[in-house]
């Protein structure tokens, strides 16, 4: 596989293109407008940035990464002589059976049709499309091009052949592949967001404030973040969505979504992206924090 397509240019999709771009395949990125695009080649050459200011990575390879990838908004041009593509659009079921079937259509036969979904269905997803047997998951971690997990996961009809040439190429891009079996939630996020949940849950009943129990969190169970913080930087729109699936798929309350967050993602308080979640990301709280570092 040398072709690449990744559909979706937000979070997950430009790190994912980031991620293989810089492992030297050639990537068609895509998604719905040029400024979406934009956005997420300009990530990308910060998050390069980054790199090299850690003296991983050169100024050169900087620009053979971004030389790597050709940007698209139309799906079917992207596509015409993919190998492999990997839908990263929003946490949707009813958009991504919508693109699969686009993908389907255009894509060679031979090409593999992969998710980032991270709660959703591999088998329902397949059924969408005329190659059930080359649909698979592969659920990258944010941020990707750090994160070393990918859940591998299996609908009912994936192949062997699919399964083995997504696992491999999963290892060449540097990653940890984990083989998972087809349920709402898979493995990350069915442990993940009760976690979330019950956090959210202990606020709504006022046992402790958001940073007592982020704090709680991080030095008592040596977590990097705590479970408030990581929600905002997931997005509790995506985190009201996994719980829904889980919730729809096992039909047990322990999954069903605290009031607080539904009502958050109602009152468009997403976290990180929305610049107010559990906690403020505003610039006028950054230039705050900067001030305070001035102040004796």
């Amino acid at each position: 596989m040398k072709n690449i397509v990744v559909i979706g240019a937000g979070t997950m999709g430009n790190g994912i293109a980031h991620t293989f771009a810089q492992t030297g395949f050639k990537v068609n990125l895509v998604d719905v407008s040029p400024e979406a695009l934009d956005r997420g080649l300009k990530t990308i050459s910060t998050n390069l940035d980054r790199i090299i200011a850690k003296g991983n990575l050169t100024e050169e390879q900087k620009a053979e990464t971004l030389g790597n990838i050709t940007t698209f908004t139309d799906v079917s041009e992207a596509a015409k002589n993919a190998d492999l593509i990997v839908e990263a659009a929003t946490e949707n079921q009813d958009l991504k059976l919508k693109i699969f079937k686009q993908m389907d259509e255009s894509a060679p036969e031979n090409c593999i049709l992969a998710t980032n979904t991270s709660s959703i269905s591999i088998t329902k997803i397949a059924a969408a499309t005329k190659r059930p047997e080359k649909v698979i998951g592969m659920h990258f971690m944010n941020p990707v091009p750090i994160m070393k997990l990918v859940e591998i996961i299996k609908g009912y009809s994936t192949s062997k052949e699919t399964f083995d040439a997504v696992y491999q190429m999963s290892k060449t891009l540097g990653k940890v592949p984990v083989e998972v079996n087809d349920y709402p939630g898979f493995v990350a996020n069915r442990i993940l967001m009760p976690m979330i949940n019950e956090a959210i849950e202990t606020l709504y009943n006022n046992v402790a404030g958001v940073e007592e129990i982020d704090t709680v969190m991080k030095l008592g169970m040596a977590h990097p973040m705590g479970p408030l913080q990581l929600a905002d930087f997931i997005g509790l729109d995506v985190c009201l969505a996994i719980l829904n699936v889980m919730y729809d798929g096992f039909k047990n309350p322990k999954y069903a979504p605290n009031p607080l967050l539904v009502n958050m993602v109602m009152a468009g308080k997403l976290g990180v992206k929305s610049g107010e979640g559990f906690y403020d990301y505003s610039e006028s709280k950054k230039a705050e924090k900067v001030a305070k570092m001035f102040v004796k």
